[in-house]
């Protein structure tokens, strides 16, 4: 798996580019080193001269006063709402920050917001970007792995609720995705861990070359071997346009980005949110789904020692909470967005490299997991 196999642009290029094809809404990727500071790649897909930066405390003083450089100019009003740090902090009060901010600045419908952040910065940005005037631009500028290869592209945004993460929410699309790979640099190793949650989730649900590619490579990605780093956000940005492209609300195949989640949600709710990262429970969550994929016969003993070998090596848990009892976790995992009619429908593997929605797990067969899993 190279770079330019999951690329538009020319492999002389210091910079990668791809697309989400939404018809009239498509929208690009940039990838690739210094673009924090590359007018070219941002300025275009602003919508106006009005601009709040949304960001926080842990990254502002890394990152937003070299973005308000190259955003100024033009007679641009350029702004920044700055929140603290944490999943914790991802809720509707959050939100009511930035339109207060927004509101206090007297900006239009024509204003931007632009995400400066990792996920939860890029969630709540863009639910504000939803809602405000009933909906305004906004840019995704991710700085965080799991942030990069996940949660900035495909337009799910939103806020926790105490009883269900992401309860509350709205489709909204991003005009461009812009990474700058050099952000990775500041990244401490738990994060880097969590974001290479997603990157394997790609491999497991539709890439089994990818998966080897990863297998082959994972002491690279953990060590920012940056071109490592720029394959695999490249390739992962590819699979998750690709899906969003077909089904961009989640009526079908997108469901399948939700690998390990109705598990990995139901331990972050049950936590805490922020005591488990989010990769960290989709990590677990995901060898949960293998396991059961095991016992329903469509995963072999060696698919899963591969799986299991791969979670461990990028540094995730492979144990679930010691207090999280069945009962805690079914309690949870009957909140989960994909459920319907009362029917626990989740992702699990059918093979290494393909993944279906399987909404007639036996019950007995559930609870037996969830009671002998390993805890820690």
């Amino acid at each position: 798996m190279t770079a330019s196999s999951a690329s538009s642009a020319s492999s002389a290029s210091p910079y990668q580019r791809l697309h989400v094809e939404l018809d009239a809404r498509r929208y690009p990727i940039h990838v690739g080193p210094g673009l924090l500071d590359t007018p070219d790649m941002l300025v275009p897909y602003l919508a106006g001269r009005q601009v709040m930066i949304v960001t926080n405390e842990t990254v502002a003083p890394l990152y937003l006063e070299r973005l308000k450089r190259t955003l100024s100019g033009d007679d641009r009003d350029v702004r920044e709402v700055i929140l603290p740090d944490g999943e914790h902090t991802k809720t509707l009060a959050s939100v009511e920050r930035i339109w207060d901010a927004l509101l206090a600045a007297g900006f239009n419908r024509r204003c931007t917001l632009v995400a400066l952040g990792g996920g939860v910065i890029g969630d709540m940005a863009g639910y504000a970007a939803a809602c405000y005037q009933r909906g305004v631009a906004f840019v995704q500028v991710p700085t965080t792995l799991l942030s990069q290869v996940d949660s900035s592209v495909g337009g799910k945004t939103g806020v926790n609720h105490p009883r269900g993460k992401n309860m509350i929410g709205a489709f909204w699309q991003p005009r461009a995705v812009l990474i700058d790979t050099d952000t990775l640099a500041t990244l401490p190793g738990r994060e880097l861990a969590a974001g290479l949650a997603e990157v394997i989730k790609y491999g497991l649900i539709q890439d089994a070359d990818f998966l080897a590619w990863l297998e082959a490579r994972m002491s690279a990605l953990r060590g920012l071997d940056v071109e490592a780093l720029t394959d695999a956000i490249l390739r992962s940005c590819a699979i998750k346009a690709e899906i969003v492209a077909r089904d961009e609300t989640e009526q079908g195949q997108r469901a399948l980005l939700n690998l390990g989640h109705t598990f990995g949600h139901a331990i972050e709710a049950h936590q805490g949110y922020g005591n488990w990262l989010h990769g960290e429970a989709v990590g677990a969550g995901m060898l949960m789904a293998a396991t059961l994929s095991q016992r329903l016969g469509w995963l072999s003993s060696e698919d899963m020692a591969r799986v299991e070998t791969l979670v461990a090596s990028a540094g995730l848990p492979v144990t679930v909470p010691a207090a999280m009892s069945a009962d805690d976790f079914l309690a949870a995992m009957r909140l989960d967005k994909k459920n319907i009619d009362g029917r626990l429908r989740l992702v699990l593997l059918s093979g290494l490299g393909e993944a279906c929605v399987y909404d007639d797990t036996p019950p007995d067969m559930l609870k037996a997991l969830l009671d002998e899993f390993p805890r820690a």
